[in-house]
């Protein structure tokens, strides 16, 4: 979900070290120039890092193998961990503040290799080939990174931005920025669709809205916007289709209009649409022209439907609810186990039919913030297994095979974090290559594995890339 970032100042777009910072410039940076380089940062990864309190919990299955902690400039107050991508042997971590690049060829000692400061809301990341794309989900005095916090309401001679910032990451140690795309009411998730035409990538942008008197949310918004990335010349990138995937509208029992989350599976030529008060199936046979299969909705029970993941042979779908939008304690003995909960769907003669609920089951604190959240299959043949993120709740990780009856086979948890309640906690936690890694929105990238007989044969699957949102077969 999204949360107000207020006093927030404009951040440069600058690699730095751990042990070093630039001063800002004199003038505002321009929409092409390049980053800054630094060497790579000394900062080394802790084990078995843990809260304030020393409290670490998991399931004899699962061991914290490595922390990295955020870094300056990316480790202020409302400098937020986000979400997570891989390519090769690098993780890319984004952050309200801009995002780090990791390298993980040894994934129990994890090191920096740069930091972009670049800040924004959401900063969720993608990767494909040599650019990254960021989501920006506020507006913006303008595009860059030296931009300062804007205003929807903006007078006649200013105009915020908000959308789509790209990167040229061809040099991990030294991103560059590209270019933007401006979309209505930002991208607070976005969603890569390779085209049938290798040089072209599609990007499925999810934003709610609208907003009143607003100049870049404005109504109506039952809508997604895709955005036509020329690979090879991405400064070219635009918004060549806003379909509306609710001809008959999402209805006044809606949290808001607009999609929380799309998650495309493009082998299948299907996807999944988590939109805040509708879970929607879509045929992506046609790129630009995405074709409702389904609308189903579950008005007892998930108050935001908020992200979609589908089984390897996409059979199935698990949609989950993020009630209270991540900030409340939602894991309660007073919240039922169907709320703030995944619900399993089968996909039957093409329609999707309800089976079981899974919630993580360990009951949290007043003071802990705690709600399904982002997670990824764990890549194990005919099983259906999945890691999820829950913030304070931690990860979980859990088993589907059986869509009536879900259970928790392992998990990771730190204890509440000291002082009043307050958003903490793993807001991503994927699987790659061999472990799991959990994006903590204050106490930076966990490394964990799970040793279980039931997910081993997941170590011997290794991926080139992995952005969960855009699901590949194993």
């Amino acid at each position: 979900m999204k949360f107000s970032k207020l006093g927030a100042a404009g951040a440069l777009l600058v690699v730095l070290s751990a042990c070093s910072s630039a001063p800002p410039p004199s003038q505002p940076q321009q929409a092409a120039s390049s980053a800054v380089a630094a060497p790579p940062s000394p900062a080394a990864p802790s084990t078995g890092a843990a809260d304030s309190d020393g409290e670490v919990m998991t399931s004899d299955n699962v061991r914290l193998v490595a922390n990295m902690p955020r870094e300056a400039p990316l480790d202020g107050g409302m400098n937020w961990n986000s979400d997570l991508a891989f390519q090769g042997d690098y993780a890319y971590v984004g952050n309200f503040g801009g995002f780090t690049v990791y390298d993980i060829s040894d994934p129990t000692k994890p090191k920096t290799v740069s930091k972009v400061a670049c800040e924004s809301q959401q900063n969720d990341v993608s990767v494909h080939g040599n650019l990254l794309f960021l989501s920006v989900d506020e507006p913006r005095s303008d595009e860059t990174c030296a931009s300062k916090p804007g205003s929807r309401g903006a007078t006649e001679s200013s105009t915020p931005w908000e959308g789509i910032r790209i990167f040229d990451i061809t040099d991990k140690a030294a991103p560059k920025y590209v270019s933007s795309v401006a979309t209505d009411c930002g991208s607070h998730t976005h969603t890569m669709v390779p085209g049938k035409d290798p040089d072209t990538l599609y990007i499925y942008v999810s934003s709610p809205g609208p907003e009143p008197d607003s100049k870049t949310c404005p109504a109506p918004h039952e809508l997604i916007q895709i955005v036509e990335v020329p690979v090879k010349d991405p400064k070219q990138a635009k918004i060549v289709a806003s379909p509306d995937i609710f001809p008959d509208g999402q209805g006044a029992d809606s949290f808001m209009a607009g999609c929380h989350d799309i998650t495309a599976y493009p082998e299948k030529n299907l996807a999944a649409a988590a939109c805040f008060g509708d879970g929607v199936l879509l045929d992506i046979t046609d790129r630009v022209k995405p074709k409702v299969l389904q609308q189903v909705k579950d008005k007892e029970n998930f108050q935001i439907w908020h992200s979609a993941t589908f089984n390897n042979d996409a059979t199935k779908v698990v949609f989950g609810d993020e009630l209270g939008g991540g900030g409340m304690p939602t894991c309660d003995a007073k919240t039922p186990v169907t709320k703030g909960a995944n619900a399993v769907y089968d996909i039957v003669d093409g329609k999707l039919e309800r089976r079981g609920y899974f919630k993580m089951p360990r009951e949290q604190t007043a003071k802990e913030n705690c709600v399904a959240h982002n997670g990824s299959l764990i890549p194990v043949k005919g099983k259906d297994i999945m890691v999820q993120a829950w913030y304070q709740g931690g990860v979980s990780i859990w088993d589907f095979t059986d869509s009536n009856a879900p259970r928790e086979i392992g998990y990771f948890e730190r204890g509440p974090e000291r002082g009043e309640p307050m958003i903490a906690g793993s807001w991503s936690a994927y699987y790659y290559n061999g472990y799991i890694y959990s994006s903590d929105i204050l106490r930076g990238l966990d490394v964990i594995e799970i040793n279980d007989p039931l997910t081993d044969p997941a170590k011997s699957v290794k991926m080139t890339d992995f952005n969960v949102q855009t699901q590949k077969s194993f």
